[in-house]
């Protein structure tokens, strides 16, 4: 049997398990799909249902454990370097007002965990922002001083209090953490009491018009709604061009128990290393450290990223051996805003969230409450701030083009170089995996522990780019836009909806490299 995968489930997912809903029926017509089970899509879902609406929640897997069940769950209004950028790149008012709205998020997070009752370990701390290279102060500097200006409780502080040297930080008062898939998953368990249907392992493929509203055409049938929320983390449709403004990338996380915890959330600008912690059964803490980010599908060792973020994690704050590894997936914007509103700038009933980065507690949150007042026709003033269709910023380009440089690298270069692989699939060891030509076909090959081999095509079915071998997951990841495969080539994430083809075993013996 082949071994287990490094990267498996996260702290989150095996300490609150869920009801299973995959036999869940749709419903013919509701007033509202809304599809993806995230943070999203739950609070979208919820405060639809609480505002009268009519709700199917669609997922294609488990709600709560995609990157909502895989993320540090920091419910923090402090977003790395953001309020600087902000500020420079769309004005002090428009940095005032993100900081306006995700501090709502935040607020009310906190107002309807109280309000409902949620066991979900959710307590206030402060976040830092730290460098240990002196160069960076300044940069720091101008951090504070922007997020203060932007409404924040913000300071320029020479220390972060770690127990490694720190050349100086930024301080955030009254920030929050918590539980994300106990806070998710009793969001929904309310959500379904007021009448909102909840149904898992249900793909959603595409979205048609359909007379006054839309039809929704998913792996289980038709769901005909007014109105149709896309909150599938990257969306699902190829309409307004998202794949040209959205940049994947992937997070690897540790969790491990800790004898001195840290104080607080903290984040380093110089590496990206995020860390927290959570309280354990047993009163101890559990430190949860993020970082080695790379691109999806980018040939990388991924195992190797994983032991070093643990040995990271080891020397600067004395953490055991890690009892959890687990990956994440974010998607960043040319501007820095996330897309929040009409899928399309002329469209109607069709909505969509994405683009948090890695503050989906509060971005995703925020996503439910405009979209909640954009839906039932409320006005909103974040709206336009937020609005997919904006126009982009000059200063947004070189993101944009450094994006679209990137996938075509990727596209073509991925291509020269698995026509040029002359290693075949049948000399592949047992663990062992390549993206290879057999005949005139491109395929993406894995022989397991046992030495079966099996092989799907190498062409995600997205767009066409190639996939390469996730060794710490074992899986199929495409680097073009972030969509990833199972090793029997079925739909891990999207945008891609359809899996890949596999390929007969006869072709691997008798097919020339």
């Amino acid at each position: 049997m082949d071994t287990p995968a490094l990267s498996g489930p996260s702290y989150w997912e095996t300490s609150a398990p869920a009801p299973d809903r995959t036999e869940v029926e749709l419903p013919a017509e509701v007033d509202v799909a809304v599809l993806g089970a995230g943070i999203a899509g739950i609070t979208t879902a919820h405060l639809l249902t609480m505002a009268g609406r009519s709700v199917a929640l669609v997922e294609a897997g488990r709600i709560a454990s995609g990157v909502s069940g895989k993320t540090t769950a920091k419910v923090s209004t402090q977003h790395g370097m953001k309020y600087h950028r902000l500020a420079m790149l769309h004005g002090r008012e428009a940095a005032a007002r993100y900081a306006d709205s995700q501090t709502a998020a935040l607020e009310w997070i906190a107002a309807e965990v109280d309000r409902l009752g949620v066991d979900c370990a959710f307590r206030r701390t402060a976040s830092w922002l730290f460098t240990e290279d002196p160069e960076r102060v300044p940069d720091l500097r101008r951090e504070a001083e922007a997020a203060a200006g932007a409404g924040l409780t913000a300071e320029f502080r020479d220390s972060a209090g770690l127990p490694f040297d720190t050349a100086g930080a930024v301080l955030v008062t009254g920030q929050a953490e918590f539980h994300p898939r106990r806070w998710l998953l009793a969001l929904a368990e309310h959500a379904e009491a007021a009448g909102c249907v909840v149904a898992e392992g249900v793909r959603a493929l595409t979205v048609e018009p359909g007379g006054p509203g839309r039809v929704v055409l998913t792996t289980r049938g038709r769901l005909r709604a007014r109105d149709v929320v896309v909150t599938t983390h990257y969306p699902i449709l190829d309409r307004g061009v998202f794949f040209a403004r959205l940049d994947p990338v992937r997070d690897l996380v540790v969790a491990a128990p800790v004898d001195d915890p840290p104080d607080g959330m903290f984040l380093g600008v110089d590496s990206g290393h995020s860390v927290r912690t959570t309280p354990l059964p047993d009163g101890r803490r559990l430190l949860i450290a993020l970082g080695e980010h790379y691109r999806p599908g980018s040939h990388e060792d991924v195992v190797g990223r994983h032991h070093r973020l643990a040995e990271w994690a080891r020397q600067r704050f004395g953490a055991g051996e890690p009892t959890h590894h687990w990956s994440a997936q974010d998607l960043t914007t040319p501007d820095g805003l996330p897309y929040v509103g009409r899928y399309l700038p002329a469209g109607h009933h069709l909505w969509v969230a994405t683009g948090f980065a890695q503050w989906g507690m509060t971005g995703g949150t925020l996503a439910g409450l405009l979209l909640r007042d954009l839906v039932t026709g409320e006005d909103n003033d974040w709206a336009p701030l937020y609005d997919p269709g904006r126009i982009p910023r000059l200063g947004a380009a070189p993101n944009a083009a450094r994006f679209n440089a990137t996938v075509a690298r990727h596209a073509v270069g991925d291509h020269v170089r698995a026509i040029g692989n002359q290693r075949r699939p049948a000399d592949l060891a047992p663990g062992e995996a390549t993206v290879t030509r057999v005949g005139a076909r491109l395929v993406a090959a894995h022989r397991d522990e046992e030495g079966t081999l099996r092989a799907v095509s190498a062409r995600c079915t997205h767009l066409g780019c190639l996939v390469a071998f996730n060794n710490a997951e074992r899986t199929w990841d495409c680097p073009c836009h972030g969509s990833r495969f199972d090793l029997d080539g079925s739909v891990r994430c999207g945008p891609a909806v359809h899996p890949l083809s596999t390929v007969d075993p006869s072709e691997l013996d008798s097919g020339q490299s």
